[in-house]
């Protein structure tokens, strides 16, 4: 009999005490005789606002440190998130099949949206296709067997994710907005090798893209993703290390802002993500990250760490804590973009309105500390349908070697204080 995936997706449900919520699943009959018994339907709405008093002038009144959540004093409607799936059976002893389909409309599409998708509204709401894939699981090679994913699919690389539901915190780390990517299209491949071992090998069109070069791509070179998950003590301890590997700037013919021998100007992300969950009530995870860039004439790199701490005080409330460190060596992946459009137009080469670096060509160490809560009220004694998760949070970031990348060059450090509210039907 197959295991299920105890790498990725099950370090997800390992991590329920640090996230303290998670999507009610639709009613399954007791034993469904339909394949389309087991396709399931969601809807999540996700909004909040973070306060800065210093309302730090990134062009926009913006958060700088911070993309998702770059908008301060004002609330946004981040994510109205539709899926509709039919995850593997993980105690499939032979071939099944799956898919997903996934839809995004929010303030949140400006940072999702596929590369060369074409010029977005010139507002903040926009929409995307977050994830549009197949799967497929197959008895071969091993006894676990061998699954595959091909198609638009989220990153698994990385603790925090898209989809708001699986995350502790309403606003990103540094990692998640500048050291790893979002999305990806191609082929993924997952090996059960052993109950201990999961093997990952990929092939990509790249970083936030699509296919046909310069249309899908913004280069006409792919890119690949390989790596190893291990799943320890039963489950409580898993380590997952993954890196993707190809070019990703803008080719010659791809737009205004093109670079030179893009296609081979290879961009390397490497992540590895540990998991422990300590008692039934607290979970640690710590995450180590590396990306470095041959852009020609300049080879930017970064690096950093992040850990996570969630203890669930009652079932209905969990205490959380963040705490990163974030190296920018020359000043190139940490940035703002306060245009709609600015952060896409970036990537697929087109021209861009002001983007805001923090100190220009001078190396900056980031931190931040989060604290924060994720509280589940009794909905249903309110008799609506759904689930209801609310993430008030602080947050402090800092430049931790002297220098003042907030408040337009003014600041080392800024506070920030916000909350959000995440309803799932």
């Amino acid at each position: 009999m197959r295991r299920s995936n105890t790498s990725f997706a099950g370090w997800l449900t390992a991590t329920t005490c640090i996230v303290a919520a998670s999507m009610p699943a639709a009613a399954q009959p007791a034993s469904p005789n339909l394949w389309t018994d087991t396709v399931k339907f969601n809807l999540q709405i996700q909004g909040g606002i973070i306060g800065n008093s210093a309302k730090q002038t990134t062009g926009s009144g913006g958060n700088f440190g911070q993309l998702f959540t770059d908008k301060a004093n004002d609330f946004q409607l981040n994510q109205v998130l539709a899926t509709v799936a039919r995850p593997l059976d993980p105690k499939a002893t032979g071939f099944d099949f799956g898919f997903k389909l996934q839809g995004l409309f929010g303030t949140d599409a400006r940072y999702t949206r596929w590369v060369n998708f074409g010029q977005g509204p010139t507002g903040r709401y926009q929409g995307d296709i977050t994830e549009a894939n197949i799967l497929v699981h197959t008895p071969w090679i091993t006894e676990g067997g061998l699954d595959f994913k091909l198609g638009m699919f989220s990153t698994p690389m990385g603790f925090e994710t898209i989809d708001p539901i699986t995350n502790p915190f309403y606003s990103h780390s540094y990692i998640f907005n500048f050291g790893l990517p979002l999305k990806h299209t191609g082929v993924l491949a997952t090996l059960h090798a052993t109950d201990i071992v999961d093997l990952y090998l990929g092939v990509t069109s790249g970083v936030n893209t699509t296919l046909g070069a310069y249309r899908g791509d913004n280069n006409s070179a792919g890119s690949f993703m390989a790596g190893v998950g291990l799943n320890l003590m039963g489950g409580d301890l898993t380590i997952l290390g993954l890196t993707h590997i190809g070019p990703e700037n803008p080719g010659q013919a791809g737009g205004t802002a093109s670079i030179p021998l893009a296609n081979r100007s290879n961009r390397y992300y490497f992540d590895v993500l540990t998991t422990y969950k300590a008692t039934e009530k607290l979970t640690l995870i710590a995450e180590l990250n590396y990306v470095r860039d041959e852009l020609p004439g300049l080879t930017p790199s970064a690096y950093g760490a992040a850990v996570y701490a969630g203890y669930e005080l009652t079932d209905m409330v969990t205490l959380n804590a963040r705490a990163e460190v974030f190296r920018d060596e020359k000043n190139f992946f940490v940035a703002a973009f306060p245009g709609a459009n600015d952060f896409n137009n970036f990537q697929s080469g087109r021209a861009t309105g002001p983007i805001v670096s923090g100190v220009a060509g001078q190396a900056t160490t980031y931190g931040a500390i989060t604290v924060g809560l994720t509280v589940k009220p009794p909905i249903e004694m309110l008799k609506l349908p759904g689930a209801l998760m609310i993430r008030p949070e602080v947050r402090y970031d800092t430049s931790l070697n002297g220098k003042k990348p907030f408040r337009g060059g003014r600041d080392t450090g800024a506070f920030t204080f916000g909350t959000d509210f995440v309803l799932t039907f």
